[in-house]
This record gives structure tokens, sequence and C-alpha cells, in this order.
């Protein structure tokens, strides 16, 4: 089941309702009674349901879910507010003042449409200095574009831009600090249209010369708009402590840590995975050659996930704002397929 469900027998609220739906681009399944309601509410990817029905559906204690609302038309007493607690769901919605968020809501259903899972959330980040961290992010959002919609996020506010790198440092678009200055939900669709993006492939960042931090509720909504917008995203994750960014760490399906394979490298990359304190999300990437990929896994107590050569002419490139892969051949294009290639296979495995 794709569709929301809509549960109530207040004529006005659901004619309201589908009403809104119809702007989303969605068309729910109605349930006018408490039977019809629990035979679609663990099946719904969204449940609304109305003051009128709550109640009644309460006192039969359906399984507790994620998405599902309370919908009330008019004033809210604090019988409603204790009702919304019995039943279990994420909170009271006050239609008319909630237009516009319902409207997003629905619209995020009505983009995924097939009922797909939310994309794949990546962090990169550098095991040490240098290692290349931000150009893999890149290389992975260029791949990613390829099979689906990516988007790649830039968390350092002292590195170089993602959008210089992938060649969209001119395209319009939302930067952080628009996001950062704004409240309330964000649809996926929303965020995808309003980034700057060459295709399929979106980026996220700061305007030249900005000096600003990050907010945690922006970050946090942004993470959320963007995997349900896209099939992946990539974050670009700085090396130093922050409790912002190591949050933004520990929600990532996976947390790439770029390894140059020399003894430095490796033993700022073993402190680097030390600091996550859930080693099997934890996946290495080595740059170059040296020490054996073993040695380094064993080291660092987790698997080498990919190896890559030095690419010759990746300076040129990004100067050219082609981005880092020019060729699904170079060492940066194997790499990047062969990662996603194999997180993949483990989003699959896992499910």
């Amino acid at each position: 089941m794709t569709a929301p469900l809509i549960a109530t027998r207040d004529q006005p609220l659901l004619d309201e309702v589908l009403r809104l739906a119809a702007a989303a681009g969605v068309t729910p399944e109605v349930a006018p009674d408490v039977g019809a309601a629990l035979r679609g509410w663990a099946r719904a990817p969204v449940a609304l349901v109305g003051a009128d029905l709550a109640d009644d559906l309460a006192a039969l204690s359906p399984v507790r879910r994620r998405d599902a609302w309370l919908l009330s038309w008019g004033g809210v007493t604090d019988g409603v507010f204790r009702t919304a607690v019995a039943l279990g769901v994420e909170g009271v919605v006050q239609l008319e003042r909630s237009e516009g968020w319902l409207v997003e809501l629905l619209t995020d259903l009505g983009d995924r449409g097939d009922g797909a899972a939310e994309g794949l959330l990546v962090g990169v980040t550098g095991g040490s200095g240098g290692a290349g961290a931000t150009t893999l992010a890149c290389a992975l959002g260029q791949e990613a574009a390829r099979r689906g919609r990516a988007v790649v996020v830039d968390a350092d506010p002292l590195g170089p831009g993602l959008d210089r790198i992938l060649g969209l440092d001119d395209a319009e678009g939302a930067r952080w600090d628009t996001l950062c200055a704004t409240t309330g939900r964000l649809s996926g669709r929303a965020l995808r249209e309003a980034l700057p993006r060459r295709g399929s492939l979106g980026v996220l960042t700061w305007r030249p010369g900005e000096s600003a931090s990050l907010q945690a509720f922006a970050v946090r909504e942004v993470l959320s708009a963007a995997r349900r917008g896209h099939d992946v995203v990539v974050v670009d994750l700085p090396r130093r402590p922050d409790p912002l960014l190591d949050e933004v760490a520990a929600r990532c399906d996976r947390l790439l840590v770029v390894v140059v394979p020399t003894v430095v490298g490796v033993t700022s990359a073993v402190r680097t995975c030390a600091r996550h304190h859930d080693p099997t999300r934890v996946r290495l990437v080595l740059r170059g050659s040296g020490i054996e990929a073993r040695a380094i896994g064993r080291a660092a107590g987790v698997p080498v996930l990919a190896e890559m050569a030095e690419q010759r002419g990746l300076a040129e490139a990004i100067d050219l704002g082609l981005g880092p892969v020019r060729s699904r051949r170079s060492a940066l294009g194997r790499a990047a397929t062969e990662v996603l290639d194999q997180l993949w296979m483990m989003r699959v495995a896992a499910a």
C-alpha cells in the first residue's frame, strides 16, 4: 500500500484533506470507520486520523507506528491531546493552521510513488588530513547521479566548497545560509528542486567566502528531506570532533573513512575509526599504495571496502569544472562504482 490512509466520518474534514491530497498529487485511501482504519493502519505509509474516530480507534489499541497524526478541525482541547497519547500518534495537527505542512507531507508520498525506501545515506571523512575524502564524496555523487537522483551535502564550512569541485559554483540555488534560516518541515521534492544541480546531481554547500556554523535543526531536517527526495545522499564530513557532526555520522547507513596507506596515515585513521562507536557501519577506502589492505583493516578493526590508485589530471578536471570523475574508467570512477555497488549489496542483504 502506497496511498496515505485517512480515517474519519467528518465530511468537512475529509473534503479538506482530499483537496490538499489532490494538490500534492496523491489519492488517499479513506476509512469511514475503525474497522477499515485498522485494516489499513499498519500498511499505509502515512496515517491521518480525524478527531471524530480517534477515541474509538485508541480503544482498540492499534500497533504503534511512525508517521501517524491526529487531525483536528477547529480548536484543540486537552482531551484531544490525551487521545493522541493513547493512540500513539506523532502529534496533533490543527488542519486550518497546517495546510502547507500537510501538503509537503503528502507530496513526499507522491514523489516516491512506488513506495521506495528512503535514499542511502553515506558519510565520507578523512582518516588523516589530505586523504581525499572531499574528492571521493564528489566522485560518489557523480557516479550515483548516473543511476538515479543524488545529492552531495557539504558539512565542512572550512572546506573548499563542493559546488566548486563539482563545477556548480555558478549554478543558482539554495545554500546553507538559506536553509539555516528556515523552519518547519521540508519536503524531499522541495529540497531537490531548490538546490544547485546538474542533471540528477544536486549539491548543498556554503556561498563563497561565507563563514558560518551549522544549525542542528536545519541539518536534521535537510538530511531527512534529502533521503526522501534522493536515491543516494553523500555527506562530506570534516575530521574535527563536533557533537552535531558525530550525530550525522551516527545517522549514516555507512561511514567511509579514506585512508592513505602509510604509517602516519594508518595511525591517524585508527584514531578516527575509534571515535565512532558502531564499527559495523564503518568501512575503509584506501587511496594510493603502501601498506597492505589486510594489515590496515586489522589495525583499524574495520574492513577495507575498496582501493583506488592516484588519478592523473585530477586537479585539471576540477579546474575545468568537470568534477573529479571525467571518465568511469578513471581511478576515481572505478572506485566510486565499486563502493556504490558494495553499499547497495550490503543494504539489500540487511533488508
